[in-house]
């Protein structure tokens, strides 16, 4: 059955990932963007470039285009990406971030809850929610710390720590969603991402870190600038690497098989074997390139995961998902994504 999915943030680097994916399925695609992120008027036009969909410029702020959209399309899913993404950028302004990823979650929750009460809803939530993790033991190796006693992985029972604005924002809306499910009965997922990477992601310094340290390698080996970056901390802080292809296929197989999962929140990452620090990051980009790249150590960011390594095997047992794109090959993609002549 050809079902129609309502995506919030359509344009973004998630978001128009998986509206072409959808597209690729025969999905009826409307993407719900305000087309103000550094890169999403180019992912629209490669979108258009790729198949049909309906649009709609507009803010999840705005709670009545929203709910005259929503009315609109009558979509069966919505995929909530739209948000502020940035931990540095709600430091400084906490109140648009609360406005975006708090006020802008429960517009479309009750647009949902008052109109459509039977679309499903699918969350973008973040390893943020569980804080900087000051009670999970670490084990500081030469490149990088390790947890001993989550071998496979941080899982669901940890307790949520919000912490900096962006922490209590997507911490607050992700909870929003979750209480929907419990005590209005709408069909709602939380998936709380670990870092995600791979092609239109358009990273900043402030986001995106495995597309911007990439993109500095690539510059250093061409010589297109000169400038020598930082690193925060002492880089040996992991996370686990999600190709955005397997992130786009985690939200299609929860679309198909809903009901199982309705009502639960999944940490969703690469797994153990996709885990990376920032040191081997960077020597991972010094053998593809074969150069040494300049960089200088800066403080520690504010409220840093030294360890964020997601233990997926809740939502793996619960639809059969698993990452299928290997860091290796992962990140060779992006390499070649950047050496592209734009």
């Amino acid at each position: 059955m050809r079902e129609t999915i309502f995506i919030t943030g359509g344009c973004g680097f998630l978001g128009s990932n998986l509206a072409a994916s959808l597209q690729k399925r025969g999905q009826k695609v409307v993407i719900f963007d305000n087309l103000s992120r550094e890169g999403a008027e180019i992912n629209f036009e490669w979108l258009k470039s790729n198949g049909s969909f309906d649009f709609v410029n507009g803010s999840i702020v705005d709670i009545k285009l929203l709910r005259d959209s929503m009315l609109l399309y009558k979509p069966n899913f919505v995929c909530h990406l739209a948000g502020q993404v940035a931990m540095t950028t709600s430091v400084r302004d906490p109140w648009g971030d609360f406005q975006t990823n708090v006020v802008g979650t429960l517009n479309l929750l009750e647009c949902l809850r008052l109109n459509l009460p039977e679309t499903a809803l699918l969350y973008s939530s973040s390893n943020k929610v569980y804080g900087a993790l000051s009670t999970v033991h670490l084990v500081e190796r030469d490149s990088r710390y390790e947890v001993p006693n989550f071998q496979v992985g941080l899982d669901e029972f940890l307790p949520l720590d919000f912490r900096t604005p962006y922490g209590c924002s997507k911490g607050a809306a992700d909870q929003y969603v979750l209480e929907y499910a419990r005590t209005y009965g709408l069909r709602t997922v939380v998936f709380r991402h670990s870092t995600i990477y791979g092609g239109r992601q358009h990273s900043t310094y402030d986001q995106g870190w495995v597309g911007w340290f990439c993109q500095k390698a690539w510059e250093q080996n061409n010589q297109t600038n000169k400038e020598i970056f930082t690193i925060s901390g002492d880089g040996k802080q992991v996370r686990d690497l999600l190709h955005v292809e397997d992130a786009a296929r985690c939200y299609s197989q929860a679309i198909s098989q809903i009901d199982k999962i309705s009502g639960e929140a999944f940490n969703i990452g690469g797994g153990w074997e996709n885990s990376l620090s920032l040191i081997e990051l960077l020597e991972f980009l010094e053998s593809f390139f074969e150069i040494r790249l300049r960089y200088v150590r800066t403080k520690w960011r504010q409220e840093d995961q030294k360890y964020f390594v997601a233990n997926t095997q809740k939502y793996r047992k619960a639809v059969g998902w698993r990452p299928e794109i290997s860091k290796e090959a992962g990140l060779k993609m992006v390499l070649e994504c950047i050496s592209k002549p734009k």
